[in-house]
This record gives C-alpha cells, sequence and structure tokens, in this order.
C-alpha cells in the first residue's frame, strides 16, 4: 500500500498547557475544521482522552457523508498524542500531534501518513488538494482563536 505524507508547523503565542489543552479537546475539532465540511462529533462528551479511546465523527467529504472513527494510540500529554483512522475514507490515516514549547508560545507540528484508493494519481488530483485545504483552513483558524 502506497503511503503519502503531509507535515505542516503552525507557531502560537500561548503557553504549551494551554495549546495542548485546546487540541486535546476532542470537541474543538469542529472549530478548526472548514465549515462546508459539517463535521459533528458523535461520541457524548466528555471524551476522556487516553491510549484506546475512540472517538465517532459525521462529516461531509465533497459533499459526501462520511462516518469517521479514530482511535488514540499514543499519549504523552503535553508534548504528543496520535490518532489513526479506525473506520472512514482512507485506507490508512496516522495523525501524530507534536507540541514544543519554545520562548515564543508554542510550536505545532502535525504529520498525517495517509493511503487511499486509486493511489498516486486520485491523491494527486483530490485526496492531497483536499487535505492541504483543511490544514490551511485549520492554521487560519488556529491564528483567530488562539493567535
Amino acid at each position: 500500500m502506497k503511503t503519502f505524507t503531509l507535515s505542516t508547523e503552525h507557531r502560537i503565542e500561548k503557553p504549551l498547557a494551554e495549546v495542548f489543552s485546546f487540541f486535546s479537546d476532542a470537541n474543538n475539532l469542529t472549530e478548526i475544521t472548514p465549515p462546508q465540511m459539517h463535521l459533528v462529533v458523535l461520541t457524548n462528551p466528555p471524551i476522556e482522552m487516553a491510549v484506546g479511546t475512540l472517538i465517532d465523527y459525521r462529516f461531509k467529504l465533497r459533499g459526501i457523508p462520511v462516518r469517521w472513527q479514530s482511535e488514540i494510540t499514543e499519549w504523552n500529554p503535553p508534548h504528543f498524542f496520535a490518532d489513526e483512522q479506525r473506520r472512514g475514507p482512507y485506507r490508512c490515516w496516522i495523525h501524530k500531534h507534536k507540541f514544543i514549547e519554545t520562548d515564543k508560545g508554542t510550536l505545532v507540528q502535525d504529520e498525517v501518513e495517509y493511503a487511499v484508493l486509486g493511489g498516486q494519481l486520485i491523491n494527486k488530483l483530490f485526496v492531497r488538494p483536499d487535505i492541504e485545504k483543511i490544514f490551511e483552513y485549520r492554521s487560519s483558524k488556529l491564528e483567530e482563536l488562539l493567535g
């Protein structure tokens, strides 16, 4: 299975603990996801974040309703956590979130490893541009909410 990787960085002028707290609340994902995706967290709050936590979502991908389930596979507050798709549109989705305290706030690094049906061509034409737009929106929304 051919996988692809997307890496991003975002600096937030807030303390590490505050930034990690925001990201570790699964319900905040709705705040940093493009509104046209209509993301809804289906898992009832409060969601206790730990290794093995399953979180269910519903959203629209190019107008098509999709169900997604992710599992927290690594949990090391306030520096790192990872989630993996257990059910959803990708053949593979592993999202690693890293938080680094700096003298000017917090550096947020994301690395997503993913695989799609249709491979390279489908990724290039559809999937990669969609994921990049999601992370661009996320970056601007984080600036608005936490910047």
